[in-house]
């Protein structure tokens, strides 16, 4: 993949498991902490994690405009996990502040606190892959209302939980907690 150059957010979340599956999947990701780090970069993962805490250390290390305008420009393929789905939703007025990167809810927390995460199958229904797969929900966000253009991935229960719009994938779960990398092999295809 020499034209594929990706980077796992590394501010805080679930960076060394995103880097091992891409790793696997072929590419040789960096991590990324710096905004002139962005400049080579063709596919940038953010990691599950605190999405507040990860809002502000954006904001803190200018990496929020940076990646944003990357990716409105065409210039970026963005894979979010759980924290980075939701900040990559629509800007309904919910903390954190969303960035309208796809056009749909996300709410943090939707399935409840900490001791009500889950293994659960999800249903794939185009992407990386079909069929019935193991999904890993972490305090996981809730999607809803997606708006046409949005592709719907992923069901659990007929409830969104992977969804794409263009360059920019969002996964309610954790992919990079199992050891199924076809999600990841699939984004450095976009």
């Amino acid at each position: 993949m020499p034209s594929v150059r990706p980077a796992v957010l590394a501010l805080q979340g679930s960076v060394e498991p995103h880097l091992r599956a891409l790793s696997e999947a072929g590419a040789e990701p960096i991590e990324l902490r710096r905004p002139d780090q962005l400049d080579d970069i063709t596919h940038l993962v953010i990691p599950g994690g605190e999405s507040t805490t990860l809002s502000h250390l954006l904001d803190l290390h200018s990496l929020a405009r940076t990646i944003t305008d990357r990716v409105m420009a065409g210039d970026l393929a963005l894979l979010g996990t759980c924290a980075g789905a939701i900040l990559m939703g629509r800007d309904d007025d919910e903390a954190p502040r969303r960035w309208n990167l796809i056009d749909i809810g996300v709410h943090r927390n939707g399935y409840g606190r900490q001791v009500h995460s889950f293994i659960g199958d999800i249903e794939w229904i185009s992407g990386p892959r079909s069929g019935a797969s193991e999904g890993v929900f972490i305090r996981a966000p809730r999607l809803d209302r997606p708006a046409a253009e949005v592709e719907i991935l992923a069901t659990r229960a007929q409830e969104p939980v992977a969804v794409r719009q263009g360059r920019c994938v969002a996964c309610t779960f954790h992919p990079e907690l199992t050891t199924d990398t076809q999600v990841h092999r699939w984004f450095l295809e976009l």
